[in-house]
């Protein structure tokens, strides 16, 4: 296989067996959750009415992008038809005709795109399935132990970081070792699939879980002056069933598919450089380093631990041990792994700045979002002169968040370069790759802290709900209030990975122009690794600005959903609060009405958005050529970057401001600083649990179009008929995507209005 040593062939084999480990390994800790109890039956009631909701909508939701993924994977087999096969897929497939070829090629690429839909679909709907069994399991642990609740949180989790580990390592392995040279016309597909997915499950999982908790905040806590997960809240269950659409499906597949991607541009970038120098090692070094990511996050999971029997301890403290302690092991064996096999420093340098620039987001975060430090106690204190003041001390730390966090990933990208310093430009990207790849290799770590977040918060609503002992709600509230800590966190790995994870697609898309225009005899000077993406062009700077803006367009749809849905939400428990008898305990409220009203709304923008983000690349590479588009990405990723940070910390921060107070700051529960801050709270929510997150799935979507549409587009470069008729098509397909989006719900929101309007008529 490409020359690789006998060592190498063991090696890739032993990846292989890894990634079957981890897959394993979360197989046996869904046994030991399963084997927990579930508590009294009152708990069972509430934990069942999350698990229906839950189910029902990725049910929906699958249904509802079934034929999208049935139309892309048709395109994506016959894209191969439209460009002559690569000298790889020729090379890779010898005794083949180019005919063959191209159909050997498509049928890899189209399953290699359902494979990366499957598996990015596995882990969200799994993950979050195991995050609905661990909730009323943690509830249940805290009325014994509070080691014993943190231990089933987290582990809980993990399975959801095992499962992204084993069947990302798993489909990379597997299609480099099926295509070898040819890889990377497979690898786009199972990348684009996987991230793809991802953008489904972000963006209807976002708008669902903000809808019904902004809905449930706003009527409950200020209007109502009710507690958070109060049982006569209709759109309490929908919170928490948003909880595990959003934050446990959506993140993991928001993971999942950055961890896909990493490998996809490290591999492609990899055999770039396999054929520069001769040697496998490019490839292998990469496929290694995961599959040690995945022993050591399986190690750093037995260390999240609290002293048994102990009714109050640090969950932040064993989180960190866990973390750190995966961390250490990694760093040791990626030195052995330099020192013995690359045998040269400069990859353990790449992979180890990847460490240090997760653990320093990880701090980043902390600083902004933390209860304990500085920003979120300015924002608690602004609370005392109101919501004004709360919302523009927010807005500040978000700010000032995004310029520390593109810092510190500018210094990263500083890093490959200087560590590759003097190297053909080749080696560069794939030092940047190489970061990707290090960042993310405690996934299974970053996962399990994600998920421990949502995790501790239903256990803590169906604590409420169902009223346990007040040292069980104790332990409960300690959990979820670690678990905002661990989700923003997350959040800004998340964030931060898909920034690098972009930079290494644009590497590639850059290398992959460059082979695509030297096949086609174009001249060594016009090749774009030799121009670079030349700003000074009027075309190339139109394209950038036109990437600078998507962002901030596809933001302001999924915010503008979200609000449409919460006031659905609001409306629908202002009626059902009118019932005779709900307040006053004797009557149940309709959760399921709630839920439906939230699961409607998400459905409404998925195809929509998703449209949006495929087509735009397509319309800018086709109009104003391949360079243009290079432009087209770098401001899809300055911008999302930015505007992602600064939704997600600042939303975060408003969130633990208001959990400071309702801990007993300025007045607690029921004050005028805790309205201000629920106030707060409800402004950051869709920006830190949609909008923010909806942005990492959506640039990489983006990057992976180009790199898939760029030898397309290089075929096409002049304007044909059939090139401005495709350009209007997908021109108007974006413009109704966009009314649809502005449009849909207004007729729902009039309905709900007439029916609370109706009783109020009646007593007058």
């Amino acid at each position: 296989m490409l020359g690789a040593t006998p060592f190498e062939t063991i090696a890739l084999w032993a990846v292989l067996g890894i990634a079957l480990l981890g897959l394993a390994y979360a197989l046996f800790l869904r046994r030991q959750i399963m084997a927990e109890d579930k508590g009294n039956p009152k708990m069972i009631e509430v934990w069942e009415a999350i698990r229906q909701g839950a189910d029902a909508y990725l049910g929906r939701q699958l249904k509802t992008i079934l034929p999208l993924i049935v139309v892309l994977t048709v395109a994506l087999f016959f894209s191969v038809y439209i460009v002559p096969p690569s000298a790889e897929a020729l090379e890779r497939f010898p005794s083949l005709t180019p005919d063959r070829v191209k159909l050997v090629i498509g049928l890899g690429r189209a399953v290699a795109f359902i494979l990366g839909a499957l598996f990015s679909l596995m882990v969200g709907q799994f993950g979050m399935r195991m995050a609905v069994q661990g909730n009323v399991r943690v509830a249940a642990a805290a009325r014994t132990s509070f080691d014993k609740a943190l231990k089933i949180a987290y582990r809980a989790g993990t399975i959801t970081g095992m499962l992204t580990d084993g069947l990302g390592l798993l489909g990379g392995t597997v299609i480099f070792m099926v295509f070898q040279k040819a890889a990377p016309d497979a690898l786009l597909g199972f990348g684009f699939g996987g991230t793809l997915l991802a953008l489904f499950m972000r963006v209807g999982g976002g708008i669902f879980t903000k809808a019904a908790d902004v809905g449930a905040d706003l009527v409950g806590k200020v209007e109502a002056c009710i507690p958070e997960d109060d049982p006569r809240n209709a759109a309490v269950v929908a919170d928490l069933v948003g909880d595990n659409v959003g934050d446990c499906a959506g993140m993991a597949a928001d993971i999942f598919e950055s961890y896909e991607v990493t490998i996809v541009s490290g591999l492609i970038l990899g055999l770039a450089l396999v054929a520069i120098t001769g040697q496998i090692k490019w490839i292998i070094f990469p496929l290694l380093v995961r599959g040690i990511g995945v022993l050591s996050s399986i190690i750093g999971t037995y260390q999240v631990r609290g002293k048994k029997g102990e009714k109050k301890g640090n969950a932040m403290a064993g989180i960190n041990r866990g973390f750190y302690t995966s961390a250490v092991l990694c760093f040791i064996s990626f030195a052995f792994l330099a020192h013995f096999y690359m045998d040269e420093w400069r990859a353990f340098l790449s992979v180890g700045v990847g460490i240090i620039l997760a653990i320093a987001i990880d701090e980043l975060t902390k600083y902004f979002t933390d209860t304990h430090h500085t920003p979120v106690k300015e924002i608690a204190r602004s609370s005392r002169t109101g919501p004004a003041t709360v919302i523009l001390s927010g807005l500040s730390v978000g700010m000032e968040s995004t310029v520390w966090a593109i810092l510190v990933i500018a210094g990263t990208i500083l890093s490959a370069v200087l560590i590759y310093w003097g190297q053909p430009v080749a080696y560069v990207l794939y030092g940047v790759a190489m970061t990707g790849i290090g960042m993310l290799t405690l996934t299974g770590n970053n996962v399990a802290m994600d998920s421990f977040g949502p995790i501790c918060d239903n256990a803590n609503g169906i604590g409420e709900m169902a009223g346990l002992e007040k040292d069980a709600r104790r332990i409960m509230a300690d959990l979820d209030a670690v678990g905002n800590t661990t989700k923003a966190i997350t959040k800004g790995v998340a964030i931060g990975s898909a920034v690098i994870a972009a930079v290494s697609l644009f590497g590639s898309f850059m290398t992959d122009v460059t082979k695509v225009q030297a096949q086609m005899n174009m001249p060594a000077a016009e090749h774009l690794l030799t121009t670079g993406i030349r700003v000074s062009m009027p075309m190339v700077l139109i394209g950038m600005l036109i990437g600078g803006a998507v962002p901030w367009l596809f933001s302001s749809l999924t915010i503008n959903a979200v609000s449409r849905a919460a006031s659905l939400i609001v409306m629908e428990v202002r009626r059902q609060f009118k019932i005779p008898g709900l307040m006053e305990g004797k009557v149940k409220p309709d959760y399921k009405q709630a839920v439906g009203i939230c699961t409607v709304a998400a459905q409404k923008e998925l195809v929509g958005l998703a449209l949006l983000a495929v087509l735009t690349p397509l319309i800018v590479g086709l109009t104003l050529q391949v360079e243009a588009l290079g432009g087209f990405l770098a401001g899809v990723i300055l911008s999302g970057q930015l505007l992602a940070v600064f939704m997600a910390n600042s939303g975060g921060a408003w969130d633990n401001a208001k959990k400071t107070i309702e801990d007993g700051l300025y007045g607690g529960k029921g004050s005028d600083a805790h309205r201000a801050a629920v106030v707060g709270d409800t402004v950051g929510d869709p920006l830190k649990d949609t909008s923010g997150p909806a942005l990492n799935p959506m640039i990489k979507v983006i990057n992976l179009v180009s790199l898939l549409a760029a030898p397309i587009i290089i075929q096409y470069r002049k304007m044909s008929l059939g090139v401005v008729l495709f350009v209007a098509a997908s021109l108007i397909i974006c413009i109704v995507a966009i009314w649809y989006s502005k449009r849909s719900g207004l007729k729902e929101f009039h309905q709900v209005e007439e029916s609370v309007c109706a009783p109020t008529q009646k007593t007058e």
